[in-house]
């Protein structure tokens, strides 16, 4: 990416460029697109013109990769905002970011490398409402079941059932099981 950013005989170097790198299953290389060219400090990457190409090429993933002219190499609060927007987009339509990369002629940094892609797609800031709901209600779900088993072990254990046989009926391991607190009947 250095050689295409300084192959322009420094044309527009000064100025933050955006690129979308389509990969197919074994990595390699489908296309190499720039998507914006920016100012001196900011370029803008919107998620319908990063994925447009990416899906009618039938990109698996994809890696994102801008410049900064400044020659600084740590990640703006704006390329975290729009590598989180555009990991939340990937995520939706299938086609995964697997890395975002800030280049400048003389280095580069991985947004992979330094974990912060695995801190960004953690995020929730970008996920749409309606997941959001099914995933609380999945761990809710999660839950309810694990403190039905709790209720079932504890009403085994009032009874004076042997430790190992209330953890093969419930699941629960014998240590969880020695922990419970029970009344006697």
């Amino acid at each position: 990416m250095q050689k295409i950013l300084l192959r322009e005989d420094k044309i527009d170097q000064n100025r933050e460029h955006f690129w979308v790198i389509g990969l197919e299953n074994n990595n390699r290389i489908l296309f190499i697109e720039l998507i914006s060219l920016g100012t001196v400090n900011r370029t803008i990457a919107e998620p319908m013109e990063v994925y447009s190409l990416a899906l009618q090429k039938r990109a698996v993933k994809i890696i994102l990769c801008h410049n900064h002219p400044s020659g600084e190499l740590k990640p703006s609060e704006g390329d975290k905002n729009i590598t989180d927007r555009l990991t939340q987009v990937g995520i939706i339509v299938d086609t995964p970011v697997s890395d975002h990369l800030i280049i400048t002629p003389k280095s580069y940094l991985s947004f992979k490398n330094i974990g912060l892609l695995e801190e960004l797609e953690k995020s929730t800031k970008y996920v749409p409402q309606y997941v959001l709901e099914e995933k609380i209600k999945k761990e809710a779900s999660i839950i309810a079941k694990r403190n039905e088993k709790i209720e079932i072990a504890k009403q085994l254990k009032r009874q004076d059932y042997n430790i190992e046989s209330i953890a093969l009926a419930t699941g629960l391991t014998v240590p969880e099981i020695e922990k419970l607190r029970v009344k006697k009947l």
